[in-house]
């Protein structure tokens, strides 16, 4: 089973409850989709760490080939290739190395070459196995490396908490592509419920099954209760505002090795399996 933890901006405590889920289930594989700035490894602190890049695949120009023909300048919808006078350039970092352009030259003028543009970290930690991507600094997208990491867990059988970017954009998006639920994870602000609103219209655009964790919770009615009871969404778990929780949070332990954040992280976890 895959569940994707999600959340309409950083700091809402979308890798907290990841973390912890993970860490309750024990026989768990976590993996950190949040690729420009993972930071699941900073909780688990794996070892036996192995690393792997991850490479676009980018075309390259043989001038002495090219026609001028502007086959594959009108074919890329990306922009990624433009032909200026009598030369065709290619734009590395808005190429999203679909090939489509070297399967369209007429005289093999274009061929391609690796660019690597991340890494995949992959260690253990006690009895979870914890994966994480790292985009390179100054590169454009991390779908690529989202892709691997999914590829790499396509015929996990344990539970994998997918720990995915904040917002809305295509690398959520990517990362949610194969979950079986979808977390949604608030805090009860004005901010909170704008974010929220955000990922609930994405999950439901994907079809996928979900339900809301209310990080930061403090005692009466709020504005995530509120929305959530006028949408029919099910409220998984209500986190308290805590700052003994928030300390542990910062100095990067896991919460869920001690009490009452066990109990807290256990209940989530057999809400989540229940809903499923």
């Amino acid at each position: 089973m895959k569940l994707a933890v999600l959340s309409g901006k950083g700091g809402t405590g979308k890798t907290l409850v990841s973390v912890n889920l993970a860490a309750v289930a024990k026989e768990s594989v976590y993996v950190d989709c949040d690729v420009e700035e993972p930071n699941g490894h900073l909780f688990f602190k794996p070892t036996d760490v192995k690393t792997k890049k991850v490479v676009n695949k980018i075309p390259v120009v043989d001038e002495d080939l090219c026609l001028g023909c502007r086959k594959c300048v009108d074919f890329c919808k990306f922009n990624a290739l433009a032909a200026i006078v009598d030369k065709l350039l290619v734009f590395d970092d808005i190429c999203h190395a679909c090939g489509g352009c070297i399967m369209l030259c007429p005289s093999n003028a274009l061929s391609e070459k690796d660019k690597v543009i991340g890494v995949i970290n992959s260690g253990v930690s006690e009895a979870v196995k914890v994966i994480s991507g790292v985009l390179n600094t100054g590169e454009v997208s991390g779908v690529p490396i989202i892709k691997a990491l999914l590829k790499k867990i396509a015929d996990e059988k344990r539970l994998t908490v997918i720990d995915c970017p904040p917002g809305s954009a295509c690398v959520v998006m990517e990362s949610i592509r194969d979950a079986d639920y979808c977390i949604l994870v608030a805090e009860p602000t004005v901010f909170g419920l704008s974010n929220l609103i955000l990922v609930h219209e994405l999950v439901k655009i994907f079809n996928k099954p979900y339900g809301v964790v209310i990080n930061k919770g403090m005692e009466g009615e709020n504005l995530i209760d509120t929305y959530c009871l006028e949408n029919k969404i099910k409220v998984l778990s209500k986190i308290p505002f805590d700052c003994e929780l928030g300390t542990l949070n910062s100095e990067g332990e896991i919460a869920s090795k001690i009490e009452p954040y066990h109990s807290i992280f256990s209940a989530l976890l057999q809400a989540v399996m229940k809903e499923v």
